[in-house]
């Protein structure tokens, strides 16, 4: 088994590490990140030549999750974190578990369990886990809203990006039209055709032909001018702009 490791702090590092081979001394674990940009960078670089990816969320670069908004990740991970508030989003990716730090060697003898018994059985010939559970999911081609008393059906195509306000969520069409919709924006990108659509920031997500084009905003910051009218800025997070530019560039 081939393992990658995602963490910031040198002693969880550590304690994981310890606990992954006490499991199984024969396991590789052939990297160790401690940042979302590291990761994309290699996972970009290099072939997908593992099985399995432990991960914690808070990483000094932003979550964990924008690593699924940046690159097509087709692994099953298995997240350590210190915050439980997480758990839901995380079963939203390819999360086979969930543990709470401090782990303990039960808790991660458990979670490769869970793994070796979930791959034998869902897998067959060259498919992976990750790889079935990705087919169950299905892109939204259309999304209901609700208007007063009337519900209305908008095809995704005609959506021009959505964004987050407090705990609400709003979908922008193309004419200009506004609708609260009943998602929030995890539940949205896991959902959406990500060569049409790209998560910017904590925000927004934006539609390719939406963008009238991209500005300077910052040093390392851009800034989206949008065909549709909308208040404030929409400024592309530091942690994505790399990611921002291959999409923008059809890789």
């Amino acid at each position: 088994m081939k393992i990658i490791i995602v963490e910031d702090e040198i002693p969880a590092l550590e304690k994981l590490e310890h606990y992954i081979l006490q499991y199984d001394a024969t396991i590789t674990i052939v990297a160790r990140f401690s940042s979302i940009s590291d990761t994309v960078t290699w996972m970009k670089d290099k072939n997908n030549d593992f099985d399995i990816a432990f991960m914690d969320i808070q990483l000094s670069d932003g979550l964990s999750f924008d690593i699924f908004d940046q690159i097509n990740f087709n692994k099953p991970v298995i997240f350590v974190t210190a915050f439980d508030e997480y758990a839901i989003d995380a079963f939203k990716t390819n999360s086979i578990d969930y543990l709470l730090k401090p782990i303990r060697f039960t808790d991660v003898s458990k979670a490769l369990n869970k793994y070796k018994n979930f791959k034998t059985y869902l897998s067959s010939g060259n498919v992976d886990l990750a790889s079935k559970v990705k087919k169950l999911k299905k892109i939204k081609d259309r999304f209901l809203v609700r208007l007063g008393n009337h519900i209305h059906s908008i095809q995704t195509k005609d959506i021009a990006l959505f964004y987050a306000e407090g705990r609400d969520v709003f979908l922008v069409t193309f004419p200009g039209k506004k609708f609260i919709l009943d998602f929030n924006l995890e539940n949205l990108i896991q959902v959406l055709d990500k060569k049409v659509f790209f998560r910017i920031s904590r925000t927004y997500i934006v539609n390719l032909e939406a963008i009238e084009n991209v500005v300077v905003y910052s040093s390392n910051r851009l800034k989206i001018n949008a065909k549709v009218k909308i208040d404030g800025d929409i400024i592309i997070s530091r942690s994505r702009v790399s990611g921002f530019k291959n999409w923008f560039d059809g890789n």
